[in-house]
């Protein structure tokens, strides 16, 4: 489980279609074998490290529902160490599991901010709301405006600086994952029910005929 607030911009050492190594420091304090750390907002699990930099295994779907089959030595990543007791939650629960990418359509620049918008499958944008939770390469952001097919986000001075969606580009895949409490509540609200009715009386020999 994460937060969506990255801690700090890594860069990729080496990757393959199995592993991934990469560069980092701030995560660093504290890690072991087994740890969680999200990669773009990608939960993956740490593998082998040193004093620098870490090594995570990347499974074959995980390269098709991501964007991390693009990535490349040398390019930047967002990083977020796993959520603690002791971690505030400064962003929103963010379990590591993305939906699907969605696809840069206009960045506009605003005074100190950009406005970013981003075109995503109609099944992710059926849990998007405005002025929602939306994760974006795992930056936890709230979404300004949707419609059936996209959605904008603001991006402010300090996300611009401290995450790669300072450096983004039209065109560009990026890796979404909608607000978990959305999912649970339509399961809850849609989901099957089971309760008493006709037909359950009568079949459990409460009613004759």
């Amino acid at each position: 489980m994460f937060t969506g607030i990255v801690e700090e911009i890594g860069q990729i050492i080496s990757v393959d279609h199995q592993s991934m190594t990469v560069r980092a420091h701030k995560i660093m304090q504290g890690i072991e074998l087994g740890a969680s750390v999200a990669v773009n907002g990608v939960c993956l699990t740490v593998t082998s490290f040193d004093t620098t930099s870490f090594t995570v295994d990347i499974m074959e779907e995980t390269l098709e529902r991501t964007n991390l089959f693009k990535l490349k030595h040398g390019d930047e990543v967002n990083l977020e160490g796993a959520l603690t007791l002791s971690k505030g939650l400064g962003g929103h629960l963010v379990q590591g599991h993305i939906d699907d990418v969605g696809t840069v359509k206009t960045i506009e620049a605003r005074d100190s901010s950009l406005l970013i918008t981003v075109e995503a499958p109609e099944y992710v944008m059926h849990y998007i709301v405005k002025k929602g939770f939306i994760a974006v390469n795992g930056i936890s952001l709230t979404v300004v405006e949707r419609s059936n097919s996209s959605f904008s986000i603001s991006i402010v001075g300090f996300t611009r600086e401290n995450t790669i969606l300072g450096m983004i580009k039209v065109g560009e895949i990026v890796n979404l994952e909608s607000d978990i409490v959305g999912k649970y509540v339509e399961q809850f609200v849609h989901g099957k029910k089971e309760g008493l009715s006709m037909d359950f009386l009568k079949d459990h020999g409460f009613l004759s005929g």
